[in-house]
């Protein structure tokens, strides 16, 4: 495959709004399109064609990385498919590679099916917001909109630390500054002990990874900026584990006051099929910090979080569950998607058998 049929691949993806590009060897090339696999109709590609492929796209230093590490991330700007992250890994010896089209514009909190609390966390002037679920939920895209948001409208400085770039904002209201890890920093952990000396307001990091950039986080939190943050996990009770289950003895109970005392709130996201398959919809749970959930933080009672939760929907807060009820009631996703991702099933058939009787 020369670098000409690359070019079309990805001017392909961009045409049929996949997200991802998959390349792989033996298969043909294959498109995530509205969350399914498309495979392209042409043959499979080879693994001669991915090591070509692959050699095209990095430069010395990316290749050394790849070559002693296996694994490599990177950020690419491509003229018609626009800013896309590519992921490199290795199978039978042979690289292969998945690619992430990033998208040129932010779409607004309606088009993304952002709760309007969204807009007010975002101008919050201190404290951490946690943006939480699997792999390919829309994470990035709802930081990135946080950041345009502030961008748009406060006279401040925001630096950006991310693993890689995935969509270049433009100075507007703020200054941004985008560090990319690997380009311009060596780890997470190293610019977050940095960035605190850069005279920033808000502090965006693209993925909370070990105890280190955590605590780190939270320190800054701490000491009056707003700090923005994704994690790996899906609930938001299962964030807040995370988080304090990295530390043990005094330290994971200086963690559990300092997030008690920081947290503006944690959203969990998770994107799923419309009912008519031609789009994602986002599905969220979200915990706001009031002064009932902070102790229960404080309390060390996280299992209490779902009940916090659910009685305090007057407050903006959202459960899971009834989030996906809500799109199926609208009609915009199907009663089997909502049962699949229901967290509590069981209760979700009760409810469907009472609208029905």
């Amino acid at each position: 495959m020369r670098r000409l049929n690359l070019d079309s691949l990805l001017a392909a993806a961009k045409q049929h709004n996949a997200s991802d590009l998959h390349l792989i060897a033996g298969v043909p090339p294959a498109y995530r399109i509205n969350g399914e696999i498309i495979l392209a109709q042409e043959d499979g590609l080879s693994e001669t064609q991915l090591d070509e492929i692959t050699a095209g796209l990095l430069n010395d230093l990316q290749r050394q990385k790849f070559e002693r590490e296996w694994e490599l991330c990177i950020s690419l700007y491509h003229s018609a498919a626009g800013r896309m992250r590519v992921t490199f890994y290795r199978r039978n010896g042979h690289p292969e590679l998945c690619f992430r089209l990033c998208g040129e514009s932010i779409p607004t909190r309606e088009e993304l099916g952002l709760p309007i609390k969204i807009d007010e966390l975002a101008r919050k002037t201190n404290g951490l917001f946690l943006i939480t679920g699997p792999t390919g939920s829309g994470k990035t895209t709802t930081l990135n909109y946080m950041v345009d948001l502030i961008n748009s409208e406060r006279r401040c400085k925001i630096i950006t630390i991310e693993d890689p770039i995935e969509f270049v904002h433009q100075n507007r209201q703020a200054i941004i500054i985008q560090q990319e890890v690997l380009t311009d920093t060596q780890s997470f952990h190293r610019a977050l002990m940095h960035v605190l000396r850069q005279d920033p307001d808000v502090i965006v990091v693209g993925e909370l990874r070990d105890p280190e950039s955590i605590a780190t986080a939270l320190t800054a939190a701490e000491t009056g900026h707003l700090v923005l943050a994704t994690l790996h996990a899906p609930s938001t009770a299962q964030a807040l584990e995370r988080i304090t289950g990295v530390y043990e003895g005094s330290m994971q109970r200086q963690v559990i006051i300092q997030l008690a005392n920081v947290i503006q709130g944690i959203i969990a996201q998770d994107l799923l099929p419309s009912a008519d398959r031609t789009r994602r919809v986002l599905a969220y749970e979200l915990l706001l910090a009031t002064l009932g959930a902070r102790n229960l933080i404080r309390e060390s009672k996280v299992s209490q979080v779902e009940t916090t939760i659910q009685i305090s929907a007057k407050e903006g807060m959202v459960l899971m569950d009834n989030c996906l009820a809500d799109l199926y009631k609208r009609c915009i996703i199907t009663y089997d998607t909502a049962l699949s991702r229901a967290r509590h099933p069981e209760n979700f058939v009760k409810d469907e058998k009472k609208n029905q009787d």
